[in-house]
C-alpha cells in the first residue's frame, strides 16, 4: 500500500482535489486543505522534507506583493462606478434609438453595448445585470423572442472576459508569467471577431426569422427631428469629418517613427476630440449643424471611448503599466460620475464592498493554489501532468485539442478564475516545452474558459440573467437562448488554433524564444530602459535593478 501512494501520489492528490470540488467545498479551502494533507502524507511517507512547508510563508508574501494583481481592484472599481452610474442605460437608450429603424436593431445594441462595456468595465456580472435590467423589458416589450434576447444579453456580458481590460486576462497572463500588456494586445483582435460573429448571428437570424428580431415601431423612436427625420445624415458626415481629421493627423501631423499602435491610439484621440468639440460648440451656441441623433449619440459615446483610449491606449503604446492604466481608469471613472451628478456616498460605498469582496475571493484562491501547487510540485505532480500531456498523439495539435476538451468540460463545473488557477499553471510548462507561445496559449484558453458563463446548467452569466428577468421568461429559454453562443465561441476557438495570427502582440506578433532571450541579451548590453509592457518587462526592471 504505501508503495502504491508513492508511485501514484500525483494523480491521487489531483483526483482528491476534483473530489473535493464535486462535493461543493469552497474552491479556496478544497485547494489548501489538500495541499496540506498530502503533504502531510508525503512527509510521513519519507517522499517529502519537513523543511518544505517553510517555503509557504514567502509563497503567500510573494503573492501579496505582487504588483501586476493591484490591477485587479482598479479595474474592478471601475467598472462598478460606471455601471452604477448610469452609463449602460444612456449608451442602450441612444444605441438602441440608433439601430431602431433595422430588424434585429436593439439585439445589435445590446452587442454593441455589451462590448463597450467589456472594454470600460472589465466586470461580466456588471455587464450581464445591466443590460438584463435595461434591454430585457423593452426587447419583450416588441415582440422579441425570449430566447435570442436572453442569449444575446447573456452572451454580450461575457464579452468582459475577452476584451481587454478583462480580470481573467489579468490573472491569466500573472499565471503564465508573461506581460499583461501582451495579453490585452494579444485578445483585442479575437475579441473583436467574436463580437462580430455575435452580430453575424443576430443578422442571419434578422434576416431568416424577421418575427423573432422585429424593428422598434416608429412611435418608439423618440430620437427625431421635429420634421420626423432620423438624423442619420448629420451623424454620419460628422463621422466622416472625425475619421478624416484623425487620418490627416496620423499622416501628416505626426512624427513618422513613432510606433504603429501609438499612432493609432493618439489618431483616435484626436478624432474622438474634434467630433466632441464640435458637438460642444453646436450645444453652447444652438448652431443647428447636428441632429438630435448626432448630438446624443456624440456626448453619450465619447467618455466611455475616451476613456478606453486612456487606459488601454496608454498600456498599449507602453506609457503605462496595467496597474497604473487600472488607477487612471478607476479616476477617470469617478470624473465621470461627478460629471454626470451621479456620485453619491452609497455608491462609493457599493463599489469599493464589491471590489473589496471580488478582491478577497481572487486572492484566498491564488494562496490555496499556491499550498496546493508547491505539494504537488513537491510530489512530482508537474512531471506526471507533462509526461501524460506530451505522450499524447498528435504533438502539439493532439494537446491543444486534449486541452480545451478538458477545459471545455470543467467549465461546466468551475467558474473562469478556478479553471486559471488550478488548471493553467499544470498546462503552461507543457505548452511551453512543446514550443507553444504562452501569450497566444492564454488567449485560447481564455476564449474557451468564456463558454464557462454560458455553460447550461451552472452558467454565472444565465444565474445573473435569471436574477433579473421576469417570471415571463422561462428559465429553458436561458438556457437554451445560450446554445448558439457557446457554439460561437468554440468556432472561435477553432479559429485561433487554425489562425493563430489572430492573436498578435508587440512589434511583429508571437516571437520564438530564441528572438526573445536575443531580445532581452541586446537591451541589457545596450543599457536601455525596460518597456513598461512586453514578455520580458518584469525581467528587465529587476535585472536593471539588480
Amino acid at each position: 500500500m504505501t508503495e502504491f501512494l508513492i508511485a501514484n501520489m500525483a494523480p491521487l492528490m489531483f483526483a482528491s482535489m476534483v473530489l473535493f470540488l464535486l462535493f461543493g467545498f469552497p474552491v479556496a479551502f478544497a485547494l489548501a486543505a489538500n495541499g496540506i494533507l498530502f503533504g502531510l502524507i508525503g512527509i510521513e511517507l519519507g517522499l517529502l522534507h519537513g523543511a518544505l512547508f517553510q517555503a509557504l510563508p514567502e509563497r503567500i508574501f510573494g503573492i501579496m506583493a505582487n504588483d501586476t494583481l493591484l490591477a485587479v481592484p482598479f479595474f474592478t472599481f471601475m467598472g462598478l462606478i460606471l455601471e452604477r452610474s448610469g452609463m449602460a442605460e444612456d449608451l442602450l437608450d441612444t444605441i438602441g434609438q440608433l439601430f431602431g429603424p433595422v430588424r434585429g436593431g436593439l439585439a445589435f445594441a445590446v452587442i454593441f453595448v455589451g462590448a463597450l462595456l467589456a472594454a470600460t468595465t472589465g466586470v461580466v456580472a456588471a455587464s450581464v445585470i445591466s443590460m438584463g435590467l435595461i434591454s430585457l423589458p423593452i426587447m419583450m416589450r416588441y415582440g422579441y423572442d425570449h430566447r435570442l434576447a436572453t442569449g444575446v444579453i447573456a452572451a454580450s456580458g461575457t464579452l468582459a472576459q475577452i476584451i481587454p481590460p478583462s480580470l481573467v486576462l489579468i490573472v491569466m497572463a500573472d499565471q503564465l508569467g508573461r506581460s499583461v500588456g501582451d495579453m490585452y494586445q494579444g485578445a483585442l483582435l479575437p475579441g473583436l471577431v467574436l463580437t462580430s460573429m455575435y452580430v453575424a448571428y443576430v443578422g442571419l437570424v434578422a434576416m431568416f426569422r424577421p418575427s423573432l428580431a422585429p424593428a422598434m415601431p416608429l412611435e418608439a423612436r423618440t430620437l427625431r427631428e421635429p420634421d420626423g427625420a432620423s438624423g442619420i445624415r448629420s451623424l454620419a458626415l460628422l463621422t466622416v469629418v472625425a475619421v478624416g481629421g484623425a487620418w490627416l493627423f496620423a499622416s501628416q501631423g505626426y512624427r513618422a517613427d513613432a510606433p504603429r499602435d501609438e499612432v493609432v491610439v493618439v489618431s483616435a484621440m484626436v478624432g474622438i476630440g474634434i467630433a466632441f468639440v464640435i458637438a460642444m460648440i453646436n450645444r453652447v451656441f444652438g448652431i443647428g449643424l447636428l441632429s438630435r441623433m448626432a448630438e446624443r449619440v456624440t456626448f453619450v459615446l465619447i467618455p466611455p471611448l475616451g476613456l478606453i483610449f486612456l487606459v488601454l491606449g496608454t498600456i498599449f503604446i507602453g506609457v503605462a503599466t496595467p496597474t497604473e492604466g487600472g488607477a487612471m481608469g478607476a479616476l477617470g471613472a469617478v470624473l465621470m460620475a461627478v460629471a454626470r451628478r451621479r456620485l453619491s456616498l452609497p455608491l462609493l460605498k457599493q463599489a469599493m464592498d464589491s471590489t473589496t469582496k471580488l478582491s478577497c475571493f481572487v486572492i484566498f484562491i491564488l494562496i490555496g493554489s499556491s499550498v496546493f501547487g508547491l505539494t504537488f510540485r513537491g510530489v512530482n505532480g508537474d512531471l506526471w501532468v507533462e509526461h501524460l500531456m506530451t505522450s499524447l498523439p498528435g504533438g502539439q495539435t493532439g494537446f491543444l485539442i486534449a486541452v480545451n476538451l478538458l477545459v471545455f468540460v470543467l467549465a461546466f463545473f468551475l467558474d473562469y478564475f478556478e479553471l486559471a488557477f488550478i488548471i493553467v499553471p499544470l498546462l503552461a510548462p507543457v505548452a511551453d516545452k512543446l514550443g507553444i507561445d504562452l501569450i497566444w496559449f492564454g488567449v485560447l484558453l481564455a476564449v474557451n474558459m468564456q463558454t464557462s458563463f454560458l455553460h447550461p446548467p451552472f452558467g454565472f452569466a444565465l444565474f445573473f440573467l435569471r436574477s433579473v428577468a421576469s417570471e415571463k421568461v422561462k428559465t429553458a429559454s436561458i438556457y437554451w437562448g445560450a446554445v448558439p453562443f457557446v457554439i460561437i465561441q468554440l468556432i472561435m476557438v477553432g479559429l485561433i488554433i487554425a489562425f493563430p495570427g489572430l492573436v498578435s502582440y508587440g512589434d511583429a506578433g508571437a516571437k520564438p524564444v530564441q528572438q526573445q532571450e536575443l531580445d532581452l541579451e541586446q537591451l541589457l548590453q545596450g543599457g536601455g530602459e525596460a518597456p513598461a509592457g512586453g514578455a520580458n518587462a518584469d525581467l528587465l526592471r529587476q535585472l536593471q535593478g539588480d
